[in-house]
């Protein structure tokens, strides 16, 4: 019988005493490369180390400001510069995010995150968003936004209005970004983050799998997320929703076992952070969600759109949880 590999063989070296454990690429390769059931397991031991591994963090997605972004992310339904089926709208009033924060609620999501289509905010834009983190957090939920790219101070502006968490993803690593983004660099995604962290925000980073990147370039997002100091509390794992119009819609799909060594390392080399299942959930059968969980993966988006694609219902996520006995935290 082939043994478990030890767990000395699946965690980083440590560059010097003192300093925190930081993770190669190669290393990461390595946890790929292992056989799924040894991973899977690895990963669960990790995951209830600490966390419960019967317990999933719900959080509800809503496109605030929707369409028309100068920036060329070639997976974006969003961009100007495609022809796509999403349209440009205005900045929503301030009653109708407060009303779907408190619907959200209602179903059960413990965190209300909010996306602006913007290349970054103006601060005219800026003020009217902090007007709904501190209407949306006075609801008792948790507080979310992606607004791009911020410029000096305005983190913490966000931070006074009373935000928990920024979205950010690094959506690949730095020697593939260029084939999906021209129109900014992987290093200005990283900057934010920085912002995000010194202004005392959790960060919220994770990527996009299945953009025709190799394994290579997933392990070495996965090796950099890891080693931000800290590393992201939420890190979105993203299966690729190819959309009509833009460059990357007829993206081969990953292959979901792929999908599912993806979270695992992302578990692995991210003991503490909440994983999340996040956009193209809605295509995998339940048996893939299922692994994913068994993996490592702890939260996921609820509802029935994020931003501008498809979500599972919430009921057909109830049933799916009550099958596999998991409760909401």
């Amino acid at each position: 019988m082939n043994a478990i590999p030890q767990a000395a063989a699946l965690t980083p070296d440590t560059a010097a005493a003192g300093q925190a454990a930081r993770w190669t690429v190669a290393e990461v390769e390595k946890l790929y490369q292992l056989p799924l059931m040894d991973l899977i397991f690895r990963a669960q031991q990790v995951h209830r180390e600490h966390f419960d591994a019967n317990e999933i963090q719900r959080s509800t997605l809503l496109s605030v400001k929707t369409g028309g972004c100068s920036e060329d992310c070639g997976y974006c339904s969003q961009s100007a510069r495609y022809s796509t089926d999403t349209e440009r709208e205005a900045l929503l009033p301030l009653d109708e995010v407060v009303a779907a924060a408190q619907a959200a609620k209602d179903k059960g999501a413990s965190r209300f995150c909010m996306g602006a289509a913007w290349r970054g905010p103006k601060d005219k834009d800026l003020a009217k968003v902090s007007e709904m983190i501190r209407a949306v957090k006075g609801l008792g939920l948790q507080t979310c936004v992606t607004l791009g790219m911020l410029k000096e101070g305005q983190a913490s502006e966000l931070k006074e209005a009373g935000l928990d968490y920024y979205n950010h993803n690094l959506d690949t690593d730095a020697s593939f970004y260029g084939q999906v983004i021209t129109t900014h660099q992987h290093a200005d995604r990283v900057d934010t983050l920085g912002q995000v962290r010194e202004a005392g925000i959790k960060v919220c980073s994770g990527g996009i799998i299945g953009m025709g990147e190799r394994r290579r370039n997933r392990a070495a997002l996965i090796a950099q997320l890891a080693n931000l100091n800290p590393p992201p509390e939420s890190v979105p794992i993203n299966n690729l929703v190819p959309i009509p119009g833009t460059p990357l819609a007829n993206v081969a799909p990953i292959d979901n076992f792929e999908f599912v060594r993806t979270i695992a390392a992302a578990r692995i080399t991210m003991p503490t952070s909440f994983v999340r299942l996040s956009a193209g959930r809605q295509a995998m059968p339940e048996e893939v969600q299922a692994l994913c969980f068994l993996a490592g993966a702890n939260s996921i988006f609820y509802g029935d759109k994020l931003l501008t694609t498809g979500n599972p219902e919430a009921d057909r996520d109830e049933a799916l949880f009550e099958k596999l006995g998991l409760r909401p935290i």
